[in-house]
């Protein structure tokens, strides 16, 4: 029997490698920590009425709302680790997630209390779930460049086993990447991955500069790369990986139908990029992975075929030690191949 496109979505093992820590709380939890810290919500009359936003800057100021709510370490632990079961029900193997420390600074917590229940929801996860994830802190790039010096010398500081790197994201539209160099420079001179949010709702050159001056071994989103033939070129020479988000698409890009074949994805994949699939916000936008999954292949009408290559990027574009990278992609692709040849 042919396996519906569900089954065959759930049965894919996957790597995520775009997922907002903040950004994945489940509505009824953001409720329930804001009721133990006294935090005012919104007026709402159902619960998915929480997370009703427009736009790009009414997300963020959500998101902010979020991160009001999240104090202490048994926060940091729930979250943290509701996050990664919602990945595992999805056949996540491997999660790369960022978070943001100065979303939390800002109420006074401090950047230890957020490790110490993060990493311990991390290794609960692995020993409960059986999923290894690694943890990416992020930079808010509105705060600029001296405030990430500052970001940097606190990552440093306390550096964890499970911190694999950094990252940028926020409003990236007046907040180009160039400027963020410095930053950059000594972030990889200390041994730690990079990573930037570009070409979302900014333009390709954030994209070129992001990977030409800050040297990101990998783009988040990166959408508006399809502006620039030339770059498209190079990125598809250097395999670059860049982790798209469909459902993202829809509520923050120019890019509001899935189906349209001009949608950013569609030119991303058909052009020859190394794309992979993520979550980005699961929590405030709604969705899983394996929706992600199904998604591009209902609307962008992708193959089997093309979903192996799409769930392998993942592999291809994580942060993973090479022979451990070498040797989960031969067994995903033992799985993935049985998978097409068994489900028709």
């Amino acid at each position: 029997m042919t396996q519906s496109i569900e089954q065959f979505v759930q049965a894919l093992p996957k790597a995520e490698l775009h997922l907002h820590l903040e950004g994945a709380v489940a509505a009824p939890t953001v409720i329930d920590l804001a009721k133990k810290h006294g935090i005012p919500l919104p007026e709402f009359h159902d619960v998915s009425d929480l997370f009703n936003f427009p736009d790009l800057a009414t997300f963020l100021q959500v998101y902010d709302l979020v991160c009001r709510a999240i104090r202490d370490t048994s926060d940091f632990h729930r979250i943290t680790y509701e996050a990664l079961a919602v990945c595992a029900r999805d056949g996540a193997r491997y999660v790369e997630f960022f978070f943001s420390p100065n979303a939390h600074l800002e109420y006074g917590v401090a950047y230890a209390t957020m490790l110490d229940g993060i990493v311990r929801g991390m290794h609960d996860a692995e020993r409960d779930l059986k999923l290894k994830s690694r943890l990416i802190p992020a930079h808010n790039r509105e705060l600029g460049l001296d405030r990430g010096m500052a970001f940097l010398d606190m990552v440093l500081a306390d550096r964890r086993d499970e911190v694999i790197g950094i990252g940028l994201d926020y409003g990236e539209r007046n907040h180009p990447p160039a400027p963020y160099k410095p930053m950059y420079d000594r972030a990889r001179a200390a041994g730690l991955r990079v990573t930037a949010h570009a070409g979302e709702d900014g333009p390709a050159d954030n994209v070129r500069n992001s990977i030409n001056v800050l040297h990101c071994e990998r783009i988040d989103h990166g959408y508006h790369v399809i502006d620039d033939p030339g770059l498209m070129a190079e990125a598809c020479a250097s395999g670059i990986c860049f982790t798209c988000c469909p459902t993202t698409t829809l509520n923050t890009t120019v890019w509001r139908d899935l189906a349209s074949p001009d949608h950013a994805i569609r030119r991303m994949v058909e052009g020859g990029l190394t794309v992979m699939l993520n979550t980005d916000d699961p929590g405030l936008f709604r969705t899983t992975l394996n929706q992600e999954y199904t998604l591009v292949m209902r609307h962008m009408d992708f193959s089997r075929a093309t979903m192996r290559e799409l769930t392998l990027n993942g592999l291809k574009g994580s942060w993973l030690d090479e022979t451990t990278k070498r040797d989960w992609t031969t067994q995903w692709r033992g799985e993935i191949d049985a998978l097409l040849t068994g489900g028709g």
